[in-house]
């Protein structure tokens, strides 16, 4: 089975861009021109994989990247005519895996759409592959349901945030250096940066910490640990 890509940006031209050079390598593709169409696609048309521009009518690419991984969980890459460094971090802190500035090459958007995607498989396989509960403390990680709970609590992480959490978790007290879990969570062909991971640690942090438990420590000069608590 094909997989399925939805296309959501209000520049035509942009679309049917897209749109004809994915259908090519073989996709199956939706679009959408604005965010509540968007949003409608998303739960209709189930993708794989979200191409989606930050500057829409009706919902910004902001508001439907966060309402999006309320309800599934997929990657999403933002198109942003934007350069400034906040605007690519507000994307990342909401959840979006990976970002490209207008104007771009089709090669370069293709080639990060074959690697979120392969990424997303090889996530999948591997929680198939493992399925055992995780705790720590108060901290319970239920990988089959991708459940995370502190005290009997959900918490509600973005993918990538549940992915890095149960890495941390399934290898309590060993350090990942920040370029192993840049490459372990978001591929060796991902294009940021090691600040992704630190945004990361710090949502999750803000998320599940208690006053009294701190459960990801930072390892200075060298990444991150999840200590035992």
């Amino acid at each position: 089975m094909n997989e399925k890509i939805l296309v959501v940006d209000d520049e035509a031209a942009i679309v049917d861009l897209i749109k004809t050079e994915l259908e090519f390598e073989g996709y199956n593709v939706e679009t959408a021109s604005d965010g509540v169409m968007a949003i409608d696609k998303a739960k209709s048309f189930v993708p794989d994989l979200i191409v989606l521009d930050i500057m829409l009518p009706k919902k910004s690419g902001y508001d439907v990247c966060r309402e999006i991984l309320t309800f599934m969980d997929v990657p999403i890459i933002l198109l942003t005519a934007k350069t400034n460094i906040i605007d690519k971090v507000l994307g990342l802190e909401l959840g979006a895996d990976d970002y490209l500035t207008k104007p771009f090459d089709n090669r370069e958007l293709l080639a990060r759409v074959k690697a979120h995607l392969r990424r997303a498989q090889k996530n999948e396989e591997a929680g198939q592959r493992n399925e055992k509960i995780l705790r720590n403390g108060p901290l319970e990680i239920i990988p089959d349901e991708r459940k995370v709970s502190i005290d009997n609590k959900e918490v509600h992480l973005t993918p990538k945030e549940f992915d890095l959490l149960y890495l941390l978790a399934d290898n309590i007290e060993q350090v990942f250096q920040r370029e192993a879990l840049l490459e372990r969570i978001w591929g060796y062909d991902y294009f940021g940066d090691t600040r992704t991971v630190d945004m990361h640690v710090q949502r999750i942090r803000r998320k599940i910490d208690l006053p009294s438990t701190k459960f990801i420590k930072t390892v200075f000069g060298v990444g991150y640990k999840m200590i035992r608590v």
